[in-house]
């Protein structure tokens, strides 16, 4: 398990962005990403720093890796 870097909310949609995922719309901070083929959204926080917990979370849910993550992240 690969450790996760800290990350705010706007750069992790980003990141979600870059694999392919969609902003459907946003209410109060939380924005909600969809794809085509995948069952489940993603909710995320708009906050400064997202809980490790809950980034581990959504790379469960978008069927992704913790190292696959980080490389969209990092750009």
């Amino acid at each position: 398990m690969s450790r996760l870097p800290v990350a705010s909310g706007s750069e992790i949609v980003r990141a979600f962005e870059r694999a392919g995922w969609t902003v459907a719309r946003q209410r109060g901070s939380h924005v909600i990403l969809v794809r085509e083929g995948r069952p489940a959204n993603l909710s995320v926080p708009l906050h400064r720093e997202v809980d490790p917990g809950t980034l581990r979370g959504l790379i469960r849910d978008a069927g992704l890796t913790a190292t696959a993550f980080v490389s969209l992240l990092r750009g």
